[in-house]
C-alpha cells in the first residue's frame, strides 16, 4: 500500500540514479536563465528566482513521487515532462520579446495538457499546466489575465479529450478552445473596460490561431512516442487488436495461454475502469503479459490437452526455471516485434518477485534437508510500480486460480479473490504502487463481479425426446 511513511524508503532508490538529479538540476538552471534572460538581475532577484523555480520543481518531484512514480523510474520519461515545461517557457520568453501587441495570446499552452493527457492522465496534465503557466506568468505583462485564460483553455482541452484519442477528437478540442478563449476574453473586456469597450479583431485572430495550433499536438505525439518510450491510446488500441501478428502467434501456438490472456485482459479492464486507471494500457498489458509462453507452450498447464505434463519426469528446479523463463522469453519476443516499452513492463512485472510455489513445494518435499532455497524458484521481478501493472498482476493470479474452484458460488469466488490478493499484499508485491485501500476494495469488487458473471449458474434444460 502507498502510505506517507513510505516516502523515506523511496528516496534511496531515486538517489541511486544520478541521471534523475542531473535532469532536475539542469532543468532548474535552464528555467532560471529563461526567466532572467535580458534582465541583468541583481543578486537578490537572482536568489529569489532560483528559490521560486526550485520550490516549483520540488513540489513537482513530490507530486510525481506520490502519483506517478513510474515517471521517476525512467529518465527519459522524467526528461519528457521537464522538457515540456522548459519548451513553453522558452517560447514565452521569445514571444514577449516581440513588440507585437498581445502576441502571447497566440502561444497554445493547451498543447501541454493535450500531450500529457494522451500519455498519462488528466491529473498530471493539469498539474504540469499549472506549473508552466505560473512560471510563465513572471514574463508577461498582465499575468492574471494570462494565467486565467491559459488555465481555462487547458481545462477545456482536458475535458474535451477522451481516453480514445482520435484526430477528429483533437479537432473538436481545438474548436472548443477557440470558443472558450473568445468568450472568456470578451467577458474580461466587459469587466475591466466597460466604459471604453473595444473588441479588437486582431486579438480574436490571435485567439483563433492559438486554438488552431493545438492541432500540432498530433505530430508531436507521434514524435514523442518514438523518442521518449511513451505510448498513446491510439497505439494501445491498435495493439489490443487480436489480429496483431504476435497475438495471432500466441493464439496458434499456445491457445490455452491466449484464452487465459483474454480473460486476464477483461478482468483487468473492468478493475481499471473501476479505479480510473488507464483502461487501454491495462487491456494491452493483459493481452501481452504471457507471450513468453510461446517458447515452450506445452510446459504450461493451460496448453496441455492429454492430461500428461512434461514436468512429471523433471527435477522441480528445472521445471521452475522453464516456467520462470517465460518472463524473459516474453521480453525478448516483445522487443523483436517492436512492442512499446510500457506494454513490455507488464511482461516484466506480472509475477513480481513471487516464487513458483508448486515446484518449490515439490522440491522441499523431495529434499527436506536442503533448507531454504526460495531464491532458486523466485521470479526476477521487478515488482509492479503502477496501478496498471498491479491490476494485471492481480488479474493474472485470480484468473488462473479461478479455474481450480470446485463450485462456482459467489462465496467461493469472493474467498478466492480476497485470498489471492491478500497473499500478494503480504508478500510486499505492491510496495512500490501508489494505490489506496479504496482502490484495492474497488478492484476486488470488480474481479468478483466479473468472475461471477463468467461462471454464473446456468439453467439445466431437459433433453429433447
Amino acid at each position: 500500500m502507498q502510505k506517507s511513511a513510505d516516502f523515506a524508503g523511496k528516496f534511496p532508490r531515486f538517489d541511486k540514479n544520478k541521471q534523475h538529479i542531473a535532469v532536475f538540476l539542469g532543468s532548474i538552471i535552464a528555467v532560471v536563465l529563461t526567466l532572467t534572460w535580458g534582465k541583468n538581475p541583481g543578486i537578490k532577484e537572482m536568489a529569489g528566482t532560483i528559490l521560486v523555480v526550485t520550490t516549483c520543481y520540488i513540489v513537482l518531484f513530490f507530486f510525481l513521487l506520490q502519483f506517478r512514480q513510474e515517471v521517476l523510474s525512467v529518465v527519459l520519461k522524467t526528461f519528457f515532462i521537464l522538457l515540456a515545461i522548459l519548451t513553453f517557457l522558452i517560447i514565452t520568453r521569445i514571444v514577449t520579446g516581440i513588440s507585437a501587441r498581445n502576441i502571447i495570446f497566440l502561444v497554445p499552452f493547451a498543447i501541454i495538457p493535450v500531450i500529457i493527457r494522451t500519455f498519462y492522465d488528466a491529473r498530471l496534465a493539469l498539474f504540469i499546466l499549472l506549473i508552466t503557466i505560473m512560471l510563465a506568468g513572471f514574463m508577461v505583462e498582465e499575468p492574471f489575465i494570462f494565467i486565467l485564460m491559459s488555465f481555462i483553455s487547458g481545462m477545456v482541452a482536458i475535458f474535451t479529450l477522451t481516453n480514445n484519442f482520435r484526430k477528429s477528437r483533437l479537432l473538436f478540442t481545438s474548436l472548443m478552445v477557440i470558443i472558450s478563449n473568445m468568450v472568456l476574453y470578451s467577458a474580461i473586456l466587459l469587466m475591466w473596460k466597460s466604459s471604453d469597450l473595444q473588441f479588437d479583431p486582431y486579438d480574436y485572430m490571435m485567439l483563433a490561431g492559438n486554438g488552431l495550433l493545438i492541432l500540432l499536438s498530433y505530430p508531436l505525439i507521434l514524435l514523442f512516442e518514438q523518442e521518449f518510450l511513451l505510448v498513446s491510446d491510439t497505439t494501445l488500441m491498435e495493439l489490443a487488436d487480436t489480429n496483431q501478428p504476435l497475438l495471432r502467434k500466441l493464439a496458434v501456438e499456445a491457445p490455452g495461454s491466449f484464452q487465459h490472456s483474454l480473460q486476464v485482459s477483461n478482468l483487468a479492464e473492468e478493475a481499471a475502469r473501476a479505479i480510473g486507471a488507464n483502461v487501454n494500457l491495462v487491456r494491452a498489458g493483459g493481452l501481452y503479459h504471457d507471450i513468453g509462453k510461446i517458447a515452450k507452450p506445452t510446459y504450461f498447464i493451460e496448453n496441455q490437452s492429454d492430461g500428461s505434463s512434461p514436468h512429471d519426469k523433471m527435477d522441480p528446479r528445472d521445471s521452475a526455471q522453464i516456467i520462470i523463463n517465460h518472463v524473459k522469453n516474453g521480453i525478448v519476443l516483445a522487443k523483436n516485434y517492436k512492442i512499446p516499452a510500457p506494454v513490455i513492463d507488464f511482461i516484466r512485472t506480472h509475477h513480481g518477485t513471487t516464487i513458483a510455489y508448486y515446484f518449490y513445494k515439490k522440491f522441499t518435499d523431495l529434499h527436506p534437508e536442503e533448507g531454504n532455497r526460495e531464491n532458486l524458484f523466485a521470479y526476477p521481478g521487478p515488482k509492479p510500480f503502477s496501478k496498471e501493472t498491479a491490476i494485471v498482476m492481480m488479474a493474472d493470479a485470480v484468473e488462473a486460480s479461478s479455474r481450480s474452484i470446485q463450485s462456482y458460488t459467489e462465496e467461493n469466488i469472493s474467498d478466492l479473490v480476497e485470498r489471492i490478493i491478500y497473499l500478494q499484499e503480504q508478500d510486499g508485491q505492491f510496495a512500490n504502487v501508489p494505490i489506496t485501500y479504496k482502490d484495492m476494495s474497488d478492484i476486488k469488487s470488480a474481479f468478483k463481479k466479473r468472475l461471477t458473471n463468467i461462471y454464473h449458474a446456468r439453467i439445466v434444460y431437459p433433453e429433447r425426446t
